[in-house]
């Protein structure tokens, strides 16, 4: 049996980041590689429902709101660097990755000053400021679409395309699952933290006026532990049928349950369901770096994949929204008509062929 090959997965502390740091790390476990993870303090709340080992690393992005706060930034990335340079020595793996976000960003540095090989991995529409400046050192750099932007003509020959890093059950998942009820719409809310409280602020009042208006609907909403009782007793009084859900890995169980999603604009999670053919109402984070999360929700608008609704917006537009969709079933059949069209099926497959190529030239 052929020795497993040493490998790191470096992941921001977001689950933007993290998840498909995880989805990568359980396919390369499925082949002749050892996997660790390493991420921050934020991250580890991910990471450590699943079975890899994950070190932790303090990390800072660039704070330049003052020269204290600089400087102080600036140490933290250097300890950190520095921790990440005994760390691979110890380790001594023959490949990393890079997933994005600044708490990937010091053991990648430390892999360059090492001369070990690193690819770096963009799933938004625009680069993130880690990826950006790992761009010179890095091996390869894959991404989720060509449409990418931020990336310098001169890093050309780096770019490889090779789709969305999604979890396999979902890119396999069928088609032809879910049959819409056209009496009623069921809704999946879907976000971070920052989104949990953003909906539960908004969409109780709209689902409460679209019901008033005789527009059946069943809410499946994730949120935060804290905001369980309050969610359940509005829906409750004001007698909508709602199953309230806290923040999971498997959020996808819920895909055959409903006909329609809102969500936050992250990129994996727009792949997701563009890949489980489920309709969406994206609605991006206006702080989201580099307004990145606009452009994933416009991308896929501009697909017909699903709605695109901003924030400031979404209260008077979102029950338009839901009155057209009740009235005419037809809105959400033509969104899965284009998203059948759409597929990341050969993601894994196109990551295989970058690491044999890069192994290849390595032996």
């Amino acid at each position: 049996m052929n020795k497993k090959i040493k490998s790191i997965i470096a992941v921001g502390g977001t689950g933007g980041h993290v998840i498909p740091g995880l989805n990568l790390a359980k396919h390369l476990n499925e082949k002749n590689f050892s996997v660790d993870i390493v991420s921050d303090k934020r991250g580890e709340k991910y990471v450590k429902e699943n079975y890899f080992k994950v070190f932790i690393l303090p990390s800072s992005p660039v704070n330049t709101k003052n020269i204290l706060t600089f400087l102080s930034s600036l140490l933290m990335i250097l300890y950190s660097i520095l921790r990440s340079f005994f760390f691979l020595i110890i380790n001594r793996p023959k490949i990393i990755f890079g997933m994005g976000g600044y708490a990937s960003f010091p053991i990648c540095i430390a892999a360059s000053i090492l001369r070990i090989k690193f690819l770096i991995y963009e799933n938004n529409l625009i680069i993130g400021k880690a990826n950006k400046y790992l761009l010179p050192f890095a091996e390869k750099i894959l991404i989720s679409n060509k449409e990418i932007e931020g990336i310098h003509h001169k890093y050309k020959d780096k770019v490889i395309e090779i789709g969305n890093v999604i979890k396999k059950e979902i890119i396999n998942m069928s088609k032809d699952l879910k049959q819409n009820n056209k009496q009623k719409i069921s809704i999946l809310i879907l976000g971070g933290s920052q989104a949990a409280k953003t909906f539960a602020n908004i969409l109780p009042l709209v689902f409460k006026n679209c019901s008033d208006k005789g527009i059946v609907l069943k809410i499946y909403q994730q949120c935060l532990p804290e905001q369980n009782e309050d969610l359940n007793q509005f829906y409750k009084k004001n007698h909508l049928d709602c199953h309230i859900f806290n923040f999971s890995n498997n959020v996808s169980e819920y895909f055959s349950k409903v006909n329609l999603a809102i969500t936050r604009s992250g990129s994996s999670m727009l792949a997701e369901l563009t890949n489980a053919n489920i309709p969406f109402i994206s609605v991006p984070l206006p702080s989201s770096a580099d307004n990145h999360q606009f452009k994933n929700a416009r991308f896929y608008e501009r697909k017909k994949f699903g709605f695109l609704i901003q924030e400031k917006d979404l209260k008077e537009k979102l029950i338009y929204f839901i009155k057209e969709i009740y009235a005419n079933n037809s809105i959400l059949e033509k969104i899965k008509k284009n998203q059948r069209q759409y597929s990341d099926k050969n993601v894994y497959n196109n990551i295989d062929q970058v690491l044999k190529n890069i192994i290849d030239e390595k032996n």
